[in-house]
This record gives C-alpha cells, structure tokens and sequence, in this order.
C-alpha cells in the first residue's frame, strides 16, 4: 500500500508518498521564496506561495508514484501537539490532503508538523525503531528549538514533552539574522555554514543553561557587536554555529542527567550542519538524517498514516 503526505510549513511546501511493501520514499518540494534582505515570510505571503506550489508539486510527484494504491493520507495540521498550537500555513496542506482523501475515498488523518519531523528523521537515520521506545529529540528549525522526551503513544504515534530548549528566538531564526546580516539570503543555514570552512576556530559564547533550557535572544547583539569591530564573516559564521553547538550540547548533557540511556534523535533543518552533527555524535551517538529528511518535509506525515492504518513500518525488510 501507499500512503501520501502533505506538509506545507512556514518555509517549504512538501508532498511525499511511502510506499510500505518497498519502503521506498518519493518526495517533491519546494522552498518558499523570500526577498532579498527579508529575514521571512508573514504567514499569510506564505499561504499564498503554498497554494501556488501545490498543483505543480502534485504533478511532479506523481510522475514517480508507486504501483500500489493509495490507502491514507497525512497531513501537518499545526506545528505541535499542544493546546493551541496553529499556524494559517498549515490550512494550505490541509486543503489539499481533504482533497486527495476525497478523490481517492481513504482516511485522512492530521498530526503536528514536530511529530512528522521526529518520523521522517528516523526514516533517514534508518532508525524507525527508535519510534517504538521513550528517546530524546532535538528539533532544531527556524522556528523551533526544542529539546523533547519522546515516547509512543497508545496508537503509536509519537508523544512529545518539551522538557528543553530555547526561551526566547530558535537556534534557526539566529543563523538566518546572522546570516541576512552578512549578507546572505535567507534562510541562511547552507550559506553560514559554507563561511564556516574557512574560518579560524572559535568556542562559542558561553551561553547560561539550566535544566535543558536557554535564551538564545542576547547572541544577535553579539554576533552584530563583532562585525562592527570587523570581524571576518567567516568568523563570525564559525562564532554562530560554535555558540549553537556549545549550547545544545550542554542542554542535552543536562537532559540526560535526568533521563539517563535514552537514545537521541536530531530533526530540524539546523541540525544538517555537519559541525553540529559530528559534535553531538561524538559526544552522544547521536542519529542524524539526510538533509531531505532532517529539514521540513511530507514524509513523516505519510509514515505516521501508515502507522494508524496498522502498517509495520518498523521491522527491516
């Protein structure tokens, strides 16, 4: 059987099948275009880029469509799982998943963008198994840092508690003003850390972290503070990143303190930087994904349908 998924977040519109008897993955997506010095999108410019993304998305997807037929959809209905958690960009996917479901008489079933983050990540860490058992997660995005414990929920889709992470803005929203300071477009991610290769080593600041959580408000000041006195751009992209990796690694040390063993899984399109991935595998194990399923993406959301309709997306073939 296949599964479709639909996730249209604040940055990226994203549609995936999973085909379960090949647990192969198709996916087509596009990143939302922002202007040159803007730092993102208000949400209703990005409902209106969903809605113009899908139709051709959709047709770019399904030229790659699995044999078997489609048995549900998913979709990113809000970014979290919790009271009150909404974003206008999710109507966009929601729209378009109600759609499909019609045409195709299936179920559709809606979860929260952090859980299809958490699925899709253990897809691409070929991981799954850790979906079935409590773990830590790091969800580090443009609008997301969050530090998570994980366990299965009664209908084995993921539960999250924040129990870390950022009190203020996202490890994300600081790369990208750092970048957009500098010059880069936005986001910023690919280019800060193209700077990062020939900069001089930097430790990061020290940032204050207790009980997993940390205000990352204050690191803007400082990043600007160095580039007025003149320091290279390569620099102070390695000074941004050494200061989130720092940061996290502390907050996971924490967390583990607290939840002792437990695995962790790192999800979010900031956690693709490589000097943020060998440092947290180094000091924890850590399972990463490929960039395609570590940033936003629709896989999850067809995963997690596959998982309701009792599907064993688990056992390696």
């Amino acid at each position: 059987m296949t599964y479709l998924g639909v996730d249209t977040s604040n940055y990226r519109t994203s549609l995936a099948f999973y085909d379960a008897e090949s647990r192969g993955a198709s996916l087509s997506s596009r990143l939302l275009s922002v202007a040159s010095g803007e730092r993102g999108l208000r949400q209703s410019d990005a409902l209106f880029a969903h809605v113009k993304a899908l139709p051709e998305l959709t047709r770019a997807l399904y030229e790659s469509r699995p044999a078997s037929p489609v048995r549900a959809v998913g979709v990113s209905a809000r970014p979290r799982d919790a009271e009150g958690s909404y974003m206008p960009c999710f109507l966009a996917g929601i729209a378009a998943a109600q759609a499909a479901a019609c045409a195709y008489g299936v179920p559709l079933y809606e979860f929260s963008h952090q859980a299809g983050h958490l699925a899709a990540a253990a897809y691409g860490a070929d991981a799954l198994q850790l979906l079935r058992a409590p773990f830590l997660a790091w969800h580090l995005s443009g609008g997301t840092t969050e530090l998570l414990y994980v366990e299965p929920g009664p209908d084995g889709i993921p539960r999250e508690t924040v129990i870390g992470g950022t009190e203020d803005i996202a490890a994300g929203q600081l790369v990208d003003r750092a970048g957009v300071a500098m010059g880069l477009g936005f986001p910023a991610g690919p280019a800060l850390e193209a700077l990062t290769e020939n900069a001089a080593p930097q430790k990061g600041f020290a940032v204050r972290v207790k009980d997993a959580r940390f205000s990352l408000s204050g690191m803007e000041n400082q990043v600007q503070t160095r580039l007025a006195s003149g320091m290279a751009h390569e620099d102070a992209a390695m000074f941004v990143i050494a200061t989130v990796t720092r940061t996290i690694l502390t907050a996971t040390r924490q967390a583990l303190e607290r939840h002792p063993g437990l695995p962790v899984l790192c999800a979010g399109g900031v956690m693709s930087n490589r000097r943020i991935q060998r440092a947290m595998r180094d000091a924890f194990g850590a399972f990463f994904a490929p960039p395609v399923y570590a940033s936003d993406n629709a896989l999850g959301a067809a995963l997690l349908a596959a998982v309701r309709e009792g599907e064993d997306i688990w056992t390696k073939s």
